[in-house]
């Protein structure tokens, strides 16, 4: 019987030489090793939230160490039943999702199949993926559109991207104005794209409702996070003043928590990420419940590589499947190094399909891109929006 053996948990980065957004500017990566010499990994995301997060991996990591690593069940409800918070608990949910993620790699190599074989097999070949992170320091329509051109001549069918600059909160008038001019002047510069519209759960009922009847015109395939996250009856409000599609639960953080937003037609798109939702199994059983109700799944995946092949293996197994959120084409060269076994071309993802996660990581970037202490912190700019936005 196999067991895990060895633990290590890395923080990675480029320190202060790093450009990305504070919140994709560290990961997690997770190492696993089983007494057969066998090694998994996983991912946990961090946002502002990185040594919380890394100190939490660490208490998991004595609940773990020892356990046979194919008992995925058993090892979860242990968790469950030793974590006080887990439910609502964005660390411990993070820091469960990367041993989670890394049993799964490894179970998968055990008995020499893919995770989304384990999953009951894959419905499609290709992923259709949008385009994230590719706006950073745009402030004006026009640099918006120069590089949504840029986006599109790569390949992309599809991109997302906040409009909103500084609002917060409330948003007035020439606010919304130049956001409208935003939005339109992108539309008008990759007419066959979808364009998707990022809210970042940044506005009271009233504002978001405000802002969303003058975006509308633009059709976009669905309005992300229109406001707060703790606002339910606002979010309510919103779905009966609003015909676009709406999307949201990158901050929801089980299945459970999501059946108020089911049974009360709150969601057209939901977007759990599966590196703090406690994992992959996680991530299919709330697609399968979702399944009833017509609402479709579009992953949110912001942070790094194993996160993006863990969540390619449930876009390939569940049959409500939208669309994949991609950082890749901004992503600085230590991350698009880190992994090989899948690829993005022509707007879509393509998995390699070997065991376990199907992917290769490369072990001289592990060690190189090695660095401790929280991401860095601008009290100009907030921590979730792409680099150079919020000025």
């Amino acid at each position: 019987m196999q067991r895990i053996t060895d633990i290590e948990i890395l923080e990675l980065g480029e320190g202060r030489r790093e450009r990305s957004s504070p919140w994709s500017s560290t990961i997690l990566v997770l190492r696993m090793t089983t007494s057969d010499g066998i090694v998994g990994y996983g991912e946990a995301p961090t946002t502002l939230m990185t040594l919380p997060v890394y100190e939490q991996m660490r208490e998991v990591a004595r609940m773990l160490k020892g356990k046979d690593p194919t008992e995925i069940n058993q090892n979860m409800l242990e968790l469950y039943r030793n974590s006080f918070y887990m439910p609502v608990s964005m660390e411990t949910t993070s820091a469960a999702s990367a041993f989670e993620i890394a049993m799964l790699d490894i179970t998968g190599k055990i008995y020499g199949m893919p995770v989304y074989k384990m999953l009951g097999g894959a419905l499609r070949k290709k992923i259709r993926a949008y385009a994230n992170g590719w706006y950073d320091d745009c402030k004006t329509p026009e640099e918006f559109a120069k590089k949504a051109r840029g986006i599109v001549s790569k390949g992309m069918t599809a991109l997302k991207f906040d409009p909103f600059l500084d609002a917060y909160d409330t948003i007035d008038k020439k606010q919304i104005d130049h956001a409208s001019e935003v939005v339109g002047a992108v539309k008008r510069a990759v007419k066959k794209a979808d364009i998707l519209l990022e809210f970042h759960g940044r506005f009271d009922a009233n504002s978001a409702i405000k802002a969303a009847q003058q975006l509308e015109q633009y059709s976009p395939l669905f309005m992300e996070e229109p406001v707060h996250p703790d606002e339910f009856d606002g979010l309510l409000r919103f779905r009966s003043a609003i015909k676009s599609p709406v999307a949201l639960g990158e901050r929801v953080l089980n299945k459970n928590l999501f059946i108020g937003y089911f049974t009360n037609n709150a969601v057209d798109v939901i977007q759990p990420d599966i590196t703090n939702f406690t994992g992959i199994r996680e991530a299919y059983k709330v697609a399968a419940m979702a399944e009833p109700f017509g609402i479709e799944v579009a992953f949110h995946n912001a942070f790094g590589p194993i996160q993006s092949a863990a969540t390619l293996n449930v876009d390939l197994a569940i049959r409500n499947f939208l669309i994949q959120e991609s950082f890749e084409m901004s992503w600085p060269d230590w991350k698009r190094k880190l992994v090989s076994g899948y690829r993005l071309e022509d707007g879509h993802f393509e998995l390699a399909g070997g065991p376990g996660l199907g992917c290769k990581v490369n072990e001289r970037i592990l060690e190189e891109y090695k660095i401790s202490g929280m991401e860095p912190f601008e009290d100009k700019e907030p921590p979730w929006v792409v680099k150079g936005t919020f000025k």
